[in-house]
């Protein structure tokens, strides 16, 4: 699992005559063109942060590559170069779909990132070889693979000790109720991101790619009943709209998701919830629905205000959260405010 999580390592420095400079890598296979966009982007951070180094680990999409990056930023004291100062960057690549266990466990992963600063800075220092560099990014993909093997025996161990664990889930008697949620919107508003906050589970899940479906559960009590959410993460790519019709039916409740730093994101949720409305028309409960305004942590690229969600709420007779799911901002609100609601509509 781990190795699949890794896509790629590239170690990146700032050549005072070449700029931003890939030195070692792994795979090998990644192309000169993929690795140069790796080295302009990572280290143009720096540049337009007028060279200050983040001390923790940074994320950021490479977006034409379809992977994201964990970033580890070095900077040090060194007279044989420009300015006195020497500066680089380790890039681990991973899917965008596997984000959530990044952002959930990246105060874990900065241990082995942070442990192997100096090592990089003294060869650095030495004029070292490449195959020296390949060394330790070696060593690094071995340490990060082996803390996520970890992390991922923690979370199931964790799993199966809880008041319900998922073996039981197929004892029907242990459940009260059921309730089916689906979550809606455009690609990339963190509707997996969402769910997997939620359920705090970021590496086991049930995805069905090709039919853009994940589905998830949480079982916990309210009072004294026992409920199950069935969490429906559906995709929002154009390729999908036949069969995600089908998803929607025996919902109970939906999220209609959005980015707030995304304006297309905001002005289609009314035709996503059209969408819904016209294929689950003949149910006989009403449907239990909030627009969800996630992303609530990139505050300087928010295009949305409170105050244009809550008029698009009240247009569609919807309630409303802002959430952040990289923070866990609102997110069990979320899912508990819409777990009551639905538990009240059947007492």
């Amino acid at each position: 699992m781990p190795q699949q999580i890794i896509k790629g390592i590239a170690y990146i420095e700032m050549n005072d005559e070449l700029g931003p400079n890939p030195v070692a890598w792994l795979p090998s296979k990644l192309t000169q063109m993929e690795l140069m966009h790796l080295s302009i982007k990572a280290l143009t951070v720096l540049t337009g942060e007028k060279g200050l180094i983040p001390e923790s680990l940074v994320i950021l999409p490479f977006t034409s590559m379809n992977l994201k990056g964990l970033i580890k930023f070095i900077k040090w004291d060194d007279e044989s170069r420009r300015g006195g100062i020497g500066q680089s960057a380790i890039v681990l690549l991973f899917q965008e779909n596997d984000d959530v266990i990044f952002y959930k466990y990246i105060n874990d992963l900065s241990i082995p990132f942070n442990n192997l600063t100096q090592a990089i800075i003294n060869l650095e220092k030495s004029k070292a070889s490449r195959k020296e560099y390949m060394e330790v990014i070696e060593h690094l993909e071995f340490n990060i693979s082996t803390l996520l093997e970890e992390l991922k025996q923690q979370e199931i161990t964790q799993q199966e000790g809880e008041a319900f664990p998922e073996q039981k889930i197929k004892d029907r008697s242990l459940i009260d109720y059921q309730f089916k949620v689906i979550l809606v919107g455009e690609p990339n508003v963190g509707k997996t991101s969402l769910i997997l906050r939620y359920t705090d589970n970021a590496f086991r899940r049930n995805y069905v790619p090709t039919l853009g479906v994940m589905v998830s559960d949480k079982i916990f009590k309210i009072e004294d009943s026992v409920v199950q959410l069935t969490l429906w993460d559906i995709g929002g790519q154009q390729k999908f709209q036949t069969m995600r019709q089908q998803f929607y039916r025996g919902s109970d409740a939906v999220f209609l998701v959005f980015d707030l730093t995304r304006v297309e994101s905001f002005n289609n949720i009314p035709k996503w919830f059209s969408d819904v409305v016209e294929q689950l028309k003949n149910r006989s409960e009403e449907l239990v629905g909030f627009i969800i305004g996630n992303k609530r942590d990139l505050t300087e690229g928010r295009k949305i205000t409170s105050k244009m969600l809550k008029k698009l709420a009240d247009q569609l007779e919807l309630g409303f959260f802002e959430t952040s799911a990289l923070l866990g901002e609102n997110v069990d609100n979320a899912f508990s405010t819409i777990a009551d609601l639905l538990l009240k509509s059947r007492l």
